[in-house]
C-alpha cells in the first residue's frame, strides 16, 4: 500500500470501540464469504482522523486473493464524489444550487425542463428518474450531453421523490463540465480525491495501468453478465463507476466528520458541509425505495428517527448519514461519535437480503461505539 496515507492507523481498543462487537462483525463477514454470498469484501473503520481497522476478506477475481489495494466498484457510492465536485464550485460562487440545469445546458430546457434547479436533481426531485446514456456516450461526452438533454420529464420537478439511480449525477457531470470546460473525472479527482490525499485509493475513472487491482464484481443475473470492462472502469460513469477502497470512502466522510477539513487540507467550509447534510426531504417516501424517507441531502441521506431505514444501520444515531452501491455496499458517518464505517463487496445481491445483512452490518459497528 501507499506509504502516506491521510489517516494514521491506530486501533480499535485506542479508539474507544468494543472488542466483541467487531469480532462478530468479522466472525459475519467470514460467514459470508464462505456461504458463497459474495466472493470478496473489505471494511475499514475510523474515528477522530485515524484508522481503527482496515480488513480485507476473500477473492477479487476467481482464483485472485482480493487485497487492501484492491479496488472495489463503488456503484451508487459515486454520486457523493460527484456531488463534492459540485459542492466545490458552489463554494468558488461558480455555482448556487439554486441555479437551473438550464443556465449552464440551454439545451436541456428541451421538453420543458427549463425551470428545473440544481437543488431538485441533487435531492432526487428532478422528475426525470428513468434517464440513462447510451454506451458509445462513455467515451464521447459531447455525446452524453445531447443525451442527458434530451431527457424527458416524467412528472413535474419537485412534486415526487423519487431516486434517480443515473438521470441526476449525469445531469451533475454535464454542468460540471459546462462550467468548467473540463473532463469532469478530472474535476472530480482535482478538487476532492487529490486534495484529500485519497489518490492512490479512489478513482472515478481507472486509469487503464490501474485496472489491473479492480475486483470483478458478480451478481445472481448471469444474462447480461456483469460489465467488468476496461471501457467501464475507464468510464468512470458519475451515478455509480466509480472505484475505491474501503479507507479511502472512511478517509472521505472523515473529511465530512470534520466539517470539511481531513489533517491539513481544509477542502470545504463548515457552512458547506452543515448546508449539504442537511435532511431536506424530511419524511416523505422515496417512491424508489419501497417508500422509505430516504432524508436526502445534497449527496448523502441521514438516518433520521423513522422506524424504516436503508443502510446506516437501524440503531443509527438519527444523524449519521452516507450512501450506499447498488446490492453490494454502504459507506457512513456518525457526527455524535465521530465514526466513519466502510463496507465494500463484489457480488449484487437483490433484497430482501441484502438490506438484512446491511442492518446486520452496520448494528454490528454502531454495538461496538463506546
Amino acid at each position: 500500500m501507499p506509504s502516506e496515507f491521510p489517516l494514521p492507523e491506530s486501533s480499535p481498543a485506542a479508539l474507544n470501540f468494543a472488542e466483541k462487537p467487531l469480532a462478530d462483525l468479522d466472525r459475519l463477514i467470514r460467514r459470508h464469504v464462505e456461504e458463497g454470498r459474495y466472493p470478496g469484501a473489505q471494511i475499514a473503520l475510523a474515528r477522530h482522523g485515524q484508522v481503527a481497522l482496515f480488513r480485507t476478506y476473500g477473492e477479487a477475481r476467481a482464483g485472485a486473493a482480493a487485497r487492501d489495494n484492491t479496488l472495489w466498484l463503488l456503484f451508487s457510492q459515486t454520486k457523493v464524489l460527484t456531488a463534492a465536485a459540485v459542492w466545490s464550485l458552489v463554494e468558488d460562487g461558480t455555482l448556487s444550487f439554486s441555479d437551473r440545469v438550464a443556465d449552464f445546458l440551454p439545451e436541456f430546457a428541451a421538453h420543458g425542463k427549463g425551470d428545473i434547479t440544481l437543488f431538485q436533481v441533487t435531492t432526487h426531485q428532478g422528475g426525470y428518474p428513468s434517464g440513462d446514456v447510451s454506451r458509445e456516450s462513455w467515451a464521447d461526452h459531447g455525446l452524453m450531453r445531447k443525451e442527458v438533454c434530451d431527457f424527458k420529464p416524467e412528472w413535474p420537478a419537485g412534486s415526487r421523490l423519487h431516486y434517480h439511480a443515473r438521470a441526476a449525477h449525469l445531469t451533475l457531470a454535464m454542468v460540471i463540465e459546462s462550467v468548467t470546460g473540463r473532463d469532469y473525472r478530472e474535476v472530480i479527482r482535482e478538487r476532492v480525491i487529490a486534495p484529500l490525499g485519497v489518490g492512490d485509493d479512489l478513482y472515478v475513472g481507472v486509469p487503464v495501468g490501474q485496472q489491473n487491482r479492480c475486483a470483478d464484481t458478480l451478481g445472481p443475473d448471469s444474462d447480461p453478465p456483469r460489465d467488468n470492462s476496461s471501457d467501464m472502469r475507464s468510464a468512470g460513469l458519475p451515478s455509480g463507476g466509480g472505484f475505491g477502497t474501503a479507507r479511502a470512502m472512511a478517509a472521505f466522510y472523515q473529511m465530512m466528520l470534520n466539517r470539511g477539513r481531513l489533517g491539513a487540507v481544509r477542502l470545504f467550509s463548515p457552512r458547506l458541509i452543515e448546508f449539504v447534510t442537511r435532511d431536506f426531504t424530511g419524511d416523505r417516501p422515496d417512491e424508489a425505495m419501497t417508500g422509505i424517507p430516504m432524508h436526502r441531502g445534497l449527496g448523502p441521506h441521514s438516518r433520521g428517527t423513522g422506524p424504516r431505514i436503508r443502510g446506516l444501520g437501524l440503531m443509527a444515531h438519527p444523524g449519521t448519514l452516507g450512501h450506499g452501491g447498488a446490492g453490494t455496499s454502504y459507506s457512513w458517518a456518525d457526527p455524535a461519535s465521530g465514526v466513519s464505517f466502510s463496507y465494500l463487496t463484489n457480488f449484487v445481491q437483490p433484497d430482501p437480503w441484502h438490506s438484512a445483512r446491511l442492518d446486520r452490518v452496520s448494528n454490528l459497528v454502531h454495538a461496538a461505539i463506546e
